[in-house]
Order: C-alpha cells, then structure tokens, then sequence
C-alpha cells in the first residue's frame, strides 16, 4: 500500500503531504481545485512521462515521493533492491520511498528518479509500479481491455487448480517446442549432415591409418640425414679403421694400435725397473685398449649403413611428406593431428547417429502431442468452468450496481493452433439486456455503464489481483443516485481486502470513505495563479464538503442533514 504521498509545485499545488488509508481513501474538491494532480503525481512516481506544462507557474521544478508499504517477497520490492534501492525493514514489511522530480530546461525536460534513496531510471519505477498499483481514470475505464489480461484474470481467478494445470501444460508445451526445433533441424539439414559424416570419416580414417607414433617426424628427419650421408660415413669409417688397425690388404702397412704396442714393447724390453719408465708403460698399455676399442666402435658403426640405403631413404622421405601433408590439413604438429582426430570422434559419433535421432524424436513428438492435446483440453474445460463462475459473479454485482439486466459471460473459444498458454482465446463479454448480442467490454456501452462493469470485475478479481493498490480517477462520471451508492458500497467492499484511492465528485462514494481528503483552492487574482493544498476533513468539515457536493454550497440545512443520513447509512 501507498503510506503517504508528498507533492511540491505540482499543477496548482504549492506543497502538501498526505497520509492515506489503508482502506478507502477518497479525495474531492471543487472544479479546478487540482483533484486530479494527486493521480498525476502518482503517475509520475510509477514512470509516467515527464511533461514541463506541470510545474506550478512560477517554479521550475515540480517533486513529488510516496512511501510504500510491501510485503517482503513483492516484486517491487524485489525489483527495488535488486536496483541498490536501501529498504527499512521491519518484521513483516518493507518500507520503500520513491521520489520523482521534474525540471524545466531550455532544451526541454529533465527528469529525475530515485528508490530507495538510490538513483534509478525512470523505467524502473514503472516495473514497480506496474506490482503494487493499478490506476483507472476516465479514458482508461478498464483495465482488462486486451486478451492477455483477460486470460490473466481468469487464470488467476481458477486458483491453484488452473495454475497447477497450466503449469503442466507450459511444460509439456515447453519440451514439445524444444524437440520438434531439433527434430526440424535434422531433417531440414539431412543430406548436409550426411555429407559432413563422409568427409569426417574419411580424415579420421587417413590419420587412423597413418598409425603416427609421438616425435616420428622429428626422428624421420634425423634418419633422411644419416641416410643421405653414408657413403661419406663409410669411406670415413674405412680410412680410420685403416690408421687405427691396418689394412688387411697390405700387412706391412704401419698402423696406431701396431705402433703404439711396439712402442710400449720397447719400454717393457728395458733392463731394470724405473720408476718413471713404468708409468709410461702403463699408460700405453691403456692406449693400446682405448685404440682397440675405438676401432670396434667405427667397424660397428660401419657394418650399421645398410647397403639399401638409396631405397630406405625413399622409404624415409615418402613417411616424412605424408606426416607433413597431415599436419597441414589438420595441426601444425603431429600432436595437433592427433588432438584434433580425438575431438572430432564424438562429433561422428553424433552424426552417425542422426538416423537413430532422428526415429526417437519423431515418437516423442508424437508422444507430446498426444500429451499436450490432452492437458490442453483439461486446461478448456477448467477455463470454461471458471468461466462460468466468474461471468456469474460479476453479474451478480452488476445487478446490484442496478444494472438489472446486464449479463457478464466469459468465452472460451478455439485458437488457430496451440500457443504457449493453451489452446484458447479469452474474451469478457457484456450482453447489456436480454435479446442483445454479448459485445467485447468497452464497446457499446455508456461510461456511467463502463465504470460499473469495471468496478465489479475489480471487486470479484480482488483476492486474485497481486496489485495491493487500486487508484480510480472519477470512473463515477455519468453516474448518480442509487447506482452511485452502490459504487460506494462496492469501493468501500474493495477496500476490505486492498487499498483504494479514489478520486470523485460524487457525495454517495464518498460518504464511504475511511479516510476523506479534501483539495483547496485559493486563488490570487491579483498575482494571477490559484494555490492549491490538500486537507484531511473529519467530523463537521466533512458534513460541509458533503453538502457542497450535493448541494453546491456548505451552508445548506437540508444538504447538511442530507450529508449526515449519507454518513451514517455508509457507517452502518
């Protein structure tokens, strides 16, 4: 609910604060007193546009702010604080205020907006107006205009029932939309798809078959360089093992292992033993092995250079190109090849199964259909029992808001194809007397007769309705007499149950109210502007605003006594 609403240099009003009920508040004043500034402050506050022409003549900025009183979980409180609005919070409300200030500027109008204390955009105080108050004047007699809102109120009006079955039904829907979306795709894609399969198996197949091992390029390249230069290691091998051992073809060829063993001979062969002679001995000896083993080695390595060389550095240099050719098409390394084969596998995998897919999505979406169809014709009939219910609640107010004759009926007709919410249209239609065709709301009827029918949709949607404020800006025109008590009682009926602000001309509403206030006006003509603030009435303040309303003036006698029968039959 709205706790108190404060506005400053709004239209002809100066500066005020008020306080407003919990229940019925209604605010009333003579012509041009400014009565409906307080719907345009309001306005302004859930994200209406800023207009210059409002600002008070003379000033050149308007504000107004309102304190709001929320349960914890609303959505606009939500909706605040997820903004960085800064709340009080008690044990079982939240306490918001929100402000909104225009100014007059030579390039147009700025505006301003807070939450909270917090600066937000303008747009976020429609998000939280849009949870906590609903506004209804005189061009926008009802509020469930449109189809969607109408399905809304009478989903809303079935309960938990109907809620629990659109659920299943979104849900159904849901997953129905997800499988046939896939199941299209597969088959719009089908020969695309096969087409990608092929060449994916044929490139994990060539890298399959080439049965690369880690580093094989690397050694490749080693092995072409060994390959290309053995008959260079050969000769190489033969000339060294010639000086090292000798050449078995020319036996009196000196060779080192000869010579070094002939020089140690000649040590050995010295009479007498001598110290430093003996080291020397030694260390040919160990020549003579290191010599021996060395020419091993090279006659090792010589028998090693196969005589194939010419054919294996073929074989060597085909294995390279082909390793070279693949890390080209698939990775610049022979690792990226392999990465790239495993990554690819699931994909085939997938594509391969295509067929499979596609046989188990087309069951399932015939099993959903079936589903859907059956949940969507519960959902029809829920709809048309509540209906039924709804049209003849509603009736039953408009028959005591004497419209005697009147009936409200819900169709539930047939939509071309299923949608997200069904598989009806909603529509609230008005059959204003017996033998008339049911019409859409809003059309042919009066606006005496629109501000009923709106009345009674509100008061029997209520406990339904999440929006705990409802503000009506004269929705009373075009009505009087008993139709106007009966407005009253119905206001007053709301009321019990949300908040209600109402602001009217007519005495019969107003003698309801839980709380009255009052817009003054006092004009200055030799300044040239009027000056409005707005008032609390109570005990005989409220009398003389009664009976000005019903008779003109205050002073009146029999308005007054007339004032009094309106307040205590109200009271009682």
């Amino acid at each position: 609910m709205i706790e108190h609403l404060s506005i400053n240099s709004l239209g002809v009003i100066e500066e005020t604060v008020v306080e407003l009920d919990p229940g019925l508040t209604v605010v009333t004043g003579e012509t041009g007193a400014g009565k409906t500034m307080v719907v345009t402050a309001l306005n302004l506050l859930l994200g209406a546009r800023a207009d210059a022409g409002a600002i008070r003549a003379g000033d050149g900025k308007a504000s107004v702010e309102a304190g709001f009183i929320l349960p914890p979980d609303h959505k606009s409180a939500t909706a605040a604080v997820d903004a960085g609005a800064v709340l009080d919070e008690d044990a079982d409300y939240r306490h918001l205020v929100v402000t909104r200030s225009i100014t007059a500027s030579g390039t147009g109008t700025r505006s301003r907006a807070t939450a909270g204390g917090r600066g937000v955009p303008v747009a976020l105080l429609g998000e939280i107006g849009e949870h906590a108050v609903a506004i209804h004047g005189q061009s926008d007699q009802l509020r469930l205009k449109s189809p969607t809102a109408q399905r809304l109120a009478l989903d809303a009006y079935g309960g938990k029932t109907l809620s629990a079955a659109l659920k299943n039904y979104r849900k159904t829907y849901d997953t129905l939309q997800s499988v046939s979306s896939e199941l299209q795709e597969l088959l719009n894609q089908a020969q695309e798809r096969a087409l990608e399969a092929e060449n994916l198996q044929r490139s994990l197949e060539e890298i399959d078959d080439a049965n690369i091992e880690d580093q094989e390029d690397t050694e490749l390249q080693d092995q072409i360089k060994r390959l290309e230069s053995a008959e260079e290691f050969r000769s190489a091998a033969h000339i060294s093992t010639t000086a090292l051992s000798g050449d078995d073809n020319d036996l009196d060829a000196p060779s080192a292992e000869s010579l070094v063993e002939l020089a140690r001979q000649a040590i050995d062969q010295t009479p007498g033993e001598l110290e430093e002679l003996e080291g020397i001995r030694n260390r040919l000896a160990t020549v003579g092995i290191e010599l021996s083993d060395i020419t091993a080695e090279i006659s090792q390595f010589a028998s090693s250079l196969t005589e194939d060389g010419p054919y294996a550095l073929n074989q060597a240099q085909s294995r390279l190109a082909e390793l070279n050719r693949l890390k080209k098409l698939y990775g610049p390394d022979l690792a990226d090849v392999l990465t790239w084969a495993q990554e690819q596998r699931p994909r085939l995998d997938v594509l391969h199964g295509d067929t499979d897919r596609i046989e188990y999505l087309t069951e399932e979406e015939q099993h959903l259909t079936a589903t859907l169809n059956e949940q969507g014709a519960e959902l029809t009939a829920l709809r048309q029992e509540y209906g039924v219910k709804l049209g003849a609640q509603v009736t039953e107010e408009l028959h005591g808001l004497l419209m005697p004759t009147a009936q409200l009926s819900v169709a539930v007709d047939p939509l071309d194809a299923p949608g997200p919410h069904g598989f009806d249209s909603i529509a609230l239609l008005l059959q204003p007397h017996p033998g008339s065709e049911p019409r859409p709301l809003g059309k042919g009827a009066s606006g005496g007769e629109l501000s009923r029918i709106m009345l009674a949709l509100e008061v029997v949607l209520a406990d339904t309705d999440p929006v705990p404020t409802f503000i009506f800006d004269e929705i009373d025109a075009g009505v009087g007499g008993e139709a106007a008590v009966q407005i009253g009682r119905r206001l007053a009926r709301l009321a019990t149950r949300v908040q209600v602000i109402v602001v009217t001309h007519l005495p019969q509403v107003a003698a309801y109210a839980n709380k009255h206030l009052r817009v003054n006006k006092d004009p200055n003509v030799e300044a040239g502007f009027t000056t409005s603030d707005v008032s609390e009435l109570v005990g005989e303040e409220r009398i003389s605003e009664l009976a000005r309303m019903l008779a003109g003036h205050a002073s009146s006698s029999s308005a007054r006594e007339h004032a009094r029968e309106l307040l205590e039959a109200s009271h009682a």
